[in-house]
């Protein structure tokens, strides 16, 4: 098990932030191209979209119509989750007004993340603006369920962990690595734009995943037992909340798709059926910090990880 770090531990990923960060270094995405023969989305990456009730009844133009508004409930998940869960955490931290002892270097390169989400909201914004004025075609997906599930989790918070919650739940968001940001710019059939805004985000985030790994192990020795005793089985119910099944979403997708309303429910059902072991592999790099830093050696905290398939 990994011990706390000293404040001289913390290593650096930001020394060349002013020429590396793509809010410094890289231009506004244009969709300049003609769309007709390129994608929105991976269509691989669209569950509802390869269930036999929708591929018996989606024919190309509905498909397109669904990676359409698969690009958008992306857009809309990445500005709610920069702009209203990791940007406050982080100005909290740039402040240092969350109660941890962190490297002074650590609070200046919490004002860089800041920057690096805001960005990301905005390039996310701006691009989908862009989608809609060339398509005709507005986003009307539902709320994220993150979102739905955050403020399910802190109503329930007490006195150990007030506060804490949305803290750690914006720590897993930042250490794990999504498929979307691994595939999508490497693939010569998405639209340029999207894979250009797609991999400006990957970078950035690489960066903030290292910080943030580095932030948990000062964290969560820093909490008292109780705390992580709370906080630890928490963990596995952030993981998925990201990583797991949004079944609004799906449900959305499937009725775009032209499934029947009466099928909907059914087809959900079935498409929430193998996702454990995706999110297990996506959620790898996380787990493994999760691993080296003890916090499974809590019963409980075990058993939680294991109710959400999250132990191998």
């Amino acid at each position: 098990m990994t011990n706390k770090l000293e404040q001289g531990d913390y290593r650096s990923g930001f020394a060349n932030w002013e020429d590396r960060a793509s809010v410094r270094s890289k231009p506004r995405r244009i969709l300049d191209e003609q769309l007709d023969g390129k994608l929105f989305f991976p269509p691989e990456l669209v569950g509802p979209l390869n269930h036999p009730a929708a591929l018996a009844v989606a024919d190309e133009d509905t498909t397109r119509r669904v990676l359409l508004h698969r690009l958008h409930l992306y857009l809309d998940f990445t500005e709610d989750l920069e702009q209203l869960v990791v940007n406050p955490v982080t100005q909290l931290i740039s402040r240092s007004r969350l109660g941890f002892e962190l490297p002074r270097r650590m609070l200046r390169d919490a004002y860089m993340i800041c920057t690096d989400e805001s960005w990301h909201a905005l390039f996310s914004d701006d691009l989908q603006q862009q989608i809609v004025v060339a398509t005709g075609e507005r986003p009307v997906g539902p709320r994220p369920q993150f979102l739905s599930e955050l403020d399910r989790l802190e109503a329930g918070e007490d006195s150990q962990t007030r506060g804490l919650t949305r803290v750690f739940f914006t720590l897993v968001s930042e250490t794990l690595i999504s498929a979307i940001l691994s595939d999508i710019p490497r693939d010569d059939r998405i639209i340029t734009s999207v894979r250009e805004m797609v991999a400006d985000h990957a970078e950035d985030e690489r960066r903030h995943h290292a910080y943030f790994a580095q932030f948990f192990q000062h964290a969560w020795f820093q909490l008292g037992s109780r705390q992580r005793a709370a906080i630890g089985p928490m963990l596995p119910v952030f993981v998925t909340a990201f990583l797991g099944q949004d079944p609004a979403a799906d449900a959305h997708l499937l009725r775009i798709a032209g499934v029947p309303a009466g099928d909907v429910r059914g087809v959900v059902e079935d498409l929430g059926g193998p996702a454990a072991a995706a999110v297990r592999h996506a959620a790898a790099a996380t787990l493994r910090l999760f691993e080296r830093n003890g916090v499974m050696a809590d019963t409980r905290t075990y058993d939680s990880f294991a109710a959400h398939g999250l132990v191998s």
